[in-house]
C-alpha cells in the first residue's frame, strides 16, 4: 500500500490526542475535575493509536513471504 493513508491518519489521530491534551488541561484550569482524567486518558489513547498506524505502515512495508 501506499504511505499516504498511514501518514495522514497517523497525523489526524496525533492532532486528536494533541487537541484533548490542550482540553484536559484548559478542564483543570477552570475547574471541571471531574473530566479530566477521561479526557487525559483518551488523548493518551490516541496517542498509541497513531504509534500503532506507524507500526502498520512498517509492517506493510516488509516483503511477504507465503
Amino acid at each position: 500500500m501506499t504511505k499516504a493513508p498511514f501518514v495522514a491518519m497517523s497525523a489526524a489521530t496525533a492532532a486528536l490526542g494533541t487537541a484533548l491534551g490542550s482540553l484536559a488541561l484548559q478542564l483543570r484550569a477552570t475547574g471541571h475535575e471531574q473530566y479530566v482524567d477521561s479526557v487525559a486518558t483518551f488523548s493518551i489513547l490516541m496517542y498509541i493509536t497513531a504509534a500503532l498506524v506507524m507500526v502498520t505502515w512498517i509492517r506493510d512495508g516488509r516483503p511477504h513471504t507465503n
